[in-house]
Order: structure tokens, then C-alpha cells, then sequence
């Protein structure tokens, strides 16, 4: 078959040949697939002839059969394909692959007709509504355009990806195929050859040759070069031994790759944000001021980590210690503390990989730790010896930082000035931090100091009910305001959240203890680390919500002041039997085994103390900068006041002195901000090609009814699962069991009638396991796609001792 690929004639507004479709910008008449085939045709690609019943054609209801007729006289009649093309298909973020229709070896005029109807019909299916919704489309502008091309009488047929769609690697190409028209790897029906092209040398198997592969992968390069993207490239090799091009879209799948390093090798970036709770992506203003708070935060320790923006989260370079050989194995040591047994494995696993072997380096001393050492020895000594009074240092300092009067300058600039002097400085809680990390490092020196005397279970449970967590106190003080709204019960229960909250703005409502709740805590949200988020004190729903939770128990013996006071009895009752075993065993062991468990209790729900403090500066920081994005929008040069959160200091600066425009960019920040908000899954660990190194691991042993985590919090529990991927109107019933990509402090006053907690990664002493330990509910962290594998409302049961969720099946 010969590549006619026409005349380049323009039939009406109707119809359209292929090789018409112009560059610029016609994919609202055409559609994502033939707007894509027209792209190949303009690069000199090999794309079988054919054209584009438009959607004009669609709008008017009437396939115009005169006109389609003709046109596939032009192309010789014969066997065609007729393929849906949606205007929101073949997106660079949402492929919708296999959603609409496509019809292969369609012979005769009635016929085409017929299968051009049918794929006008499935724009409105159930499966292409369903995933419109999912990736947030609006039903009502989208519209179909229908490709009817030559059929290529295949020898083979397939796809191929320019970039491993399972691993994320942009270091091999991955085909799979089929004899003939290559049906079964498109349906998924039987199986296919399939082969990873990665540099390597392919054997001779299959149904494609070594030959045909360098082909498809010498192709898939040079358009991914053209385009610009990674793409998902449907194929077919004719009896004649052409290959033919029949479909080329972005991969949608991929998590962004790592910026490029000037540093030799692969890199390992493992990404920070998850240890606070927080896997959606960051605002560029919120990154940027993420970037300086965690760079002043390891300067403080003496670390100095490279921090990079992947996908708007927060990814550090640590490949230097982990081919240190002083530092690699204290590495693993460092991921299981705070970062959580999934990037623990990861760097296990790297561990034996010869491209991070060890390596030896110049030693550099390391002017930052000899001066922070005496510093941090004194700090966490003190706190160790004296904790009430180190305790009181710490909320003495958070009074103050509450207290400290502020004043906003008058003009755009010099709020500038003031947020660039803010972003330059390190957070001042020296007071606050040694403290913090003695309760850290006597929880992390509990399982070594009491192997073979306690199992894990049994520390979890000394670590319930823990007091001087502020994240704690106001989840109490929720429950202390629901009580005091129990006049207001119906109300609260059947208004909408957002119409209470704007109620409660405007100083509408009755005064039950929610105004001062918001001046105690109106300063913290879900995501909180991110300037660019609202606080809960500028749009209080979520706090509504979680009222209304509140509002919903019943009983007595389920109130959370209730279950945290069991939760310290228990507590108290196995630190005493732990000393106790300790002592049994070897007295200066249980000695010490006392003291430590003690001060764990003492010192370690300060943890959230750090964090708290440091919202009061980025409560400053984001009104000043709400304040500029203001005047700018007055003056007509932003469309909002918050689109300063879309720009980054420099830029701002920029816009601030000279008036630039850069709604272009602003825009398109957005965008991307918006694709990355609906992605559900985050690496925890990435190479800089792109690897997900988790997908190189094992699969944990599981089955359909069991699925393994790590155990975060004892105790076992039944209940029907709430999916939650957003806290601000979720609704969890008393008993309820919460699972969830992952949890921060904005999301902990949905523990107040959870029974049980399970997410998809964390680690033992992040905040979700710590609240949910100090309520007493247990918790399974670290399930791999929990919240796509357990199904909303199903009965589960959730074991914390033994890591396990089983289903209800």
C-alpha cells in the first residue's frame, strides 16, 4: 500500500483531509487524534491517507453522507478504520485511550456511515463519562471529530512507548506487538510479545526481528525529539515491510523526570514532602519558600542536601551519601527513622547496585555540624535532663512567635522587600529544635535499647496517648467547640459547609467557641507547608466538616477525649511493664530502658511542635503576598490576587518593578498545578532518568483479601472504609475506618471518629501514626495503592500489630 497522503484540499468545514489539518491550532475542529496524525504527516512521517469528518459535522447532528461518500471515493473505497477524535483526547495529560470507539476493516458507504454514528454515540458512554469526571472535563465542551483512514494491511501491528510506562526509565523504550493488525495489544485480549529496549542487545523472538525493533526505536526517538514529549506510538509493519505510523500521543502516565544534574552518573532523589504528610504538589511561590525553610532546617543539623522541584513536591539528592562509605549504611538508618520502611527499601536496595557503589572522596570537613555539634550536644542533653523545662522553652517560644507584632508597608515593593528579607532568614527556633529532636532520637533509640524485651507492638502503644502535642490540643479543642454546638446541631448538620463557613466570615453565626478555635489555629490547613494554600482561618469549610464529623458521635465511650485518655492509660501501664521486663533481664539495662521510655513520654509529642511555630511566618509571609497580588490586580496587570502564588520571588520582583505581563505563564502554571493535584500515586524515590525505584523492588506478598503495610498504631478494628483523597469535605462516620493517600495535621480532626487509619506511605513517626497511636486507633501506613485496591464502604479489618488490612470479600 502506497503512502497517499492527497492533496492538501480543505472539502468544506465538515471535512477535512489529513494532510489540511494546519499547525495552528484546529484540534477544537479536529480533535486530539487527528490533530496528532496531521502532526506526523507534517514531520514526514509514514501515516496512512485519509480524513476528518470535523466537529462542525458532529454539532449539526447529520453525518453529511454526500460529502463522507466522496471522500472515501478520494481514498479508493476498501476497508477503512474509522476512529473517534474528542476534542479532549489525546491530551498531554489524559490519553483517553480506548474510551471512544474505533472500528477497524469497515467496507462499503452504509457501513462507514454507520460506524461514524457509533463513534459520535460513544462520546456519551459510560466509561468516557466516567474518566471526563475523573480528570476533571467538563462534559459540555467536548465534542467528537471522527478519523477515517486507509486500513494498512498489517504483517504486525503494536505499540510502542518512547519511555517505560511501568518504571518512569526515559533510559528504554518498551514494545509490545502482535501479528496482523495488532488487536490484542490494543484490547488487552491475549497476550503479546513484548520488549524492552534499553541499549542492550535484543535476542531473536517473537513476532518482531532485532532489525524492525532498531527501526521502532530509532523512530520513537526522533519524534519524541520532535514533539518535544514522551509518546505512546501506535504502529504496523505492512506486508510489504513499511512501517506505517497510526497514532502518536503523549504518555500520560509519567511522573515528571528529575532536572538535569551536572554531577556524573545516576542520581537518587527521595522526596521529602511525604514525611509532613503532604503529597500534592506545592505552588511555585509555596516551593520556593519550601526550598529555604528545609535548607535552613539541615543547615541547622549540619546537613547540606541539594533540594529539587519534581512535579511541584519535594525531592533531595542524597546519591553523595549513599556512595559515602562512611555515611551509606547510616543512611538506611536515617530513611527508617523519619522517612518510612518504603524509601528504607529503596535504599537497601541501592545499596547492591554497582552504579552507587561506594566511592571514595576527598573528606571535607564540614564547617556547618563541627559548629552546630556543641550546639545540639548542649540542646538535646538539656532536654533530656531537664524536659519540663525544655518543654516550657518550647511553648514559651511558640507564645512568643503568636504574640510578635507585625506591620504590612503601605506599597507593593516594600512588601517585597520585607518577603524577600523573610525568605533570606532561617526560621528563629533554635528553642525549639533540640527539644524536638530529643524526643525523636529517644523514640528512635527505643527498639534497639528493648530488642528481646518488647515487640514493636508493645512500644507503639507507650507512644499512645501522648501529651504536649499541639496537634493534639486542637483536635481536642474541635471536639471542646462541638460540644458547645450541640444547640446548633441541626443546623450545623444539614447546612452546606462552604455556607456556613462564608456565615462565619461575615459574622453571621451564633458563638459557640469556633472564633477563638480559628485565633488559635486559623493559621493551619491541609498542606499547610505551601504559602499558595488557605489557611483554615481565610476559608473555614474543611473546619465545618470536620464539625459536623464531630457532631455525628453518639457515644460516650467513642468521644476522643475519652479514647486519648485510654490511650495514655495503656501507655503508662506498658511503660511500667517494660521497665519492669528490662530490669528483670539486667538492671543497668532497665534503668535505662526506663529513663528512655520516660522521656519518650516526655519529650516526644513536641514533634509537632517545630511546625507549628513556623506557620505564624508563613501566615505573614502569604497575606503580605496576598496584599501584593492585590495591588497588582487593581492595576490590572494579574486577573487574581493569588496568581502571585504562581510565580516565583524573581518573577514577581520583575512584575512588581516594571509591570510585566506574565498571565501567559501564570496560566500555564496553573494548568500544571491542576494536572498534578489529580495525581493520585508519588514515587517515593526516583533515579534521574525518571525510575521509580519501588517498581524495581519485589512485590510485597499479598492477595485479593489481604493486602500487607507496615503496623503504625496497635490494636485491631472493623469498619467500612471512607476513601478520602481530600480532607476538606470529607465525611467520616463514628467507626468509620479512613484510608488515604497519606495524612497531615490539616487532616488529623478526621481521626476524631475514625476507628482505624490506613495510607499509602508515611512513616512510624510522621503525623498521621503519631495522632492516630495518641488516640488509641489503629493504623496500617505504607499499603501500596490502598486507596485504589480497597473500595469505598467495603467492611475491612485493620491490624496494626501485624501490618495487615484484610478485605471483606
Amino acid at each position: 500500500m502506497a503512502n497517499v497522503v492527497g492533496t492538501k484540499e480543505v472539502v468544506g468545514m465538515n471535512l477535512l483531509e489529513l494532510a489540511a489539518i494546519d499547525s495552528g491550532g484546529q484540534q477544537d475542529l479536529v480533535g486530539g487524534k487527528a490533530a496528532g496524525l496531521a502532526g506526523l504527516i507534517r514531520l514526514g512521517e509514514r501515516v496512512p491517507d485519509g480524513f476528518c469528518l470535523t466537529t462542525t459535522a458532529y454539532a449539526s447532528g447529520k453525518v453529511p453522507r454526500a460529502e463522507v461518500l466522496a471522500a472515501y471515493e478520494r481514498l479508493g473505497g476498501g476497508p477503512v478504520a474509522v476512529r473517534s477524535s474528542a476534542t479532549a483526547e489525546d491530551l498531554p495529560h489524559a490519553s483517553f485511550a480506548g474510551q471512544q470507539d474505533t472500528y477497524l476493516g469497515v467496507t462499503g458507504g452504509e457501513a462507514l456511515i454507520a460506524a461514524i454514528e457509533a463513534c459520535w454515540d460513544s462520546l456519551h458512554s459510560d466509561r468516557a463519562t466516567t474518566y471526563r469526571e475523573a480528570n476533571g472535563i467538563p462534559h459540555d465542551r467536548v465534542r467528537m471529530a471522527v478519523v477515517v483512514q486507509r486500513m494498512v494491511d498489517a504483517d504486525v501491528a503494536g505499540v510502542l512507548f518512547t519511555a517505560d510506562p511501568l518504571t518512569g526509565s526515559r533510559s528504554a523504550s518498551v514494545v509490545d506487538a502482535a501479528p496482523g493488525l495488532g488487536t490484542a495489544v490494543v484490547d488487552g485480549k491475549e497476550a503479546a510479545d513484548h520488549y524492552v529496549l534499553d541499549g542492550t542487545q535484543v535476542s531473536e523472538r517473537g513476532c518482531l526481528s532485532p532489525a524492525r525493533l532498531e527501526e521502532l526505536r530509532g523512530v520513537g526517538e526522533r519524534i519524541r525529539d520532535l514533539l518535544g514529549a514522551e509518546q505512546d506510538i501506535e504502529w504496523a509493519f505492512g506486508r510489504d515491510g513499511k512501517l506505517w505510523l497510526l497514532q502518536a500521543r503523549p504518555i500520560t502516565t509519567l511522573f515528571p523526570v528529575p532536572p538535569p544534574s551536572d554531577k556524573p552518573g545516576p542520581r537518587l532523589y527521595v522526596e521529602f514532602g511525604h514525611v509532613q504528610g503532604m503529597l500534592q504538589p506545592a505552588t511555585p511561590m509555596g516551593m520556593s519558600t519550601l526550598k529555604s525553610m528545609l535548607a535552613g532546617m539541615l543547615a541547622a543539623v549540619g546537613l547540606t542536601v541539594e533540594i529539587v522541584d519534581i512535579g511541584g513536591r519535594l525531592y533531595g539528592d542524597l546519591t553523595d551519601a549513599l556512595r559515602d562509605p562512611s555515611t551509606r549504611q547510616r543512611l538506611v538508618k536515617l530513611m527508617a527513622v523519619d522517612f518510612g520502611p518504603r524509601a528504607q527499601k529503596v535504599v537497601e536496595h541501592l545499596l547492591d547496585d554497582p552504579r552507587f557503589a561506594p566511592r571514595k572522596a576527598p573528606r571535607k570537613r564540614n564547617a556547618a555540624a563541627l559548629k552546630t555539634a556543641p550546639k545540639a550536644a548542649a540542646g538535646i542533653l538539656g532536654a533530656l535532663a531537664r524536659p519540663a523545662r525544655a518543654r516550657a522553652r518550647v511553648f514559651g517560644e511558640i507564645e512568643r512567635l503568636r504574640r510578635l507584632p507585625v506591620t504590612d508597608p503601605a506599597t507593593a515593593a516594600e512588601l517585597l522587600d520585607l518577603v524577600e528579607r523573610d525568605a533570606e532568614s532561617s526560621t528563629r527556633v533554635d528553642a525549639i529544635i533540640w527539644p524536638v529532636v530529643s524526643g525523636i532520637a529517644v523514640c528512635a533509640a527505643l527498639p534497639p535499647l528493648l530488642k528481646g524485651v518488647a515487640s514493636e507492638d508493645e512500644i507503639h502503644t507507650v507512644l499512645g496517648g501522648m501529651p504536649y502535642n499541639v496537634t493534639i490540643e486542637m483536635d481536642l479543642a474541635l471536639w471542646d467547640v462541638a460540644r458547645s454546638a450541640e444547640p446548633y446541631r441541626e443546623m450545623l448538620l444539614t447546612t452546606p459547609p462552604a455556607q456556613l463557613a462564608d456565615a462565619q466570615l461575615a459574622g453571621a453565626l451564633p458563638d459557640f467557641g469556633l472564633t477563638a478555635f480559628l485565633e488559635s489555629y486559623g493559621t493551619r490547613s491541609a498542606a499547610e507547608v505551601d504559602v499558595g494554600v488557605p489557611r483554615w482561618a481565610e476559608d473555614p469549610t474543611p473546619v465545618f466538616t470536620m464539625l459536623a464529623n464531630c457532631l455525628r458521635v453518639t457515644d460516650p465511650e467513642q468521644a476522643p477525649d475519652r479514647r486519648f485518655a485510654r490511650a495514655g492509660d495503656r501507655a503508662e501501664s506498658m511503660l511500667a511493664e517494660l521497665a519492669g521486663r528490662a530490669r528483670r533481664k539486667r538492671a543497668l539495662r532497665g534503668r535505662l530502658a526506663g529513663f528512655f521510655l520516660r522521656r519518650a513520654r516526655e519529650l516526644t509529642g513536641l514533634r509537632e511542635a517545630g511546625k507549628f511555630a513556623g506557620l505564624y511566618a508563613l501566615r505573614d509571609r502569604r497575606r503580605r503576598l496576598l496584599l501584593i497580588g492585590a495591588e497588582l490586580h487593581a492595576e490590572r496587570i494579574v486577573d487574581r490576587p493569588d496568581d502571585v502564588m504562581f510565580l516565583e520571588l524573581p518573577e514577581l520582583r520583575t512584575v512588581v518593578e516594571t509591570g510585566a505581563d506574565l498571565r501567559d505563564t501564570i496560566a500555564a502554571r496553573r494548568t500544571d498545578h491542576a494536572r498534578e493535584l489529580r495525581r493520585r500515586t508519588v514515587p517515593v524515590a526516583l533515579l534521574s532518568d525518571g525510575t521509580d525505584v519501588e517498581t524495581l523492588l519485589p512485590a510485597p506478598p499479598s492477595d485479593d483479601r489481604t493486602l500487607t503495610g507496615v503496623g503504625a498504631a496497635s490494636g485491631r478494628v472493623t469498619g467500612r472504609a471512607r476513601v478520602v483523597h481530600d480532607p476538606s469535605d470529607a465525611s467520616i462516620e463514628p467507626g468509620e475506618i479512613l484510608v488515604a493517600p497519606t495524612t497531615d495535621p490539616g487532616w488529623t480532626p478526621l481521626f476524631l471518629t475514625a476507628g482505624g487509619l490506613v495510607t499509602e506511605t508515611g512513616a512510624v513517626m510522621a503525623h498521621g501514626p503519631t495522632v492516630a497511636r495518641e488516640y488509641g486507633i489503629p493504623a496500617v501506613i505504607c499499603v501500596p495503592n490502598a486507596t485504589t485496591r480497597i473500595r469505598d464502604g467495603e467492611l475491612i479489618t485493620v491490624d496494626g500489630a501485624a501490618g495487615r488490612v484484610t478485605l471483606d470479600r
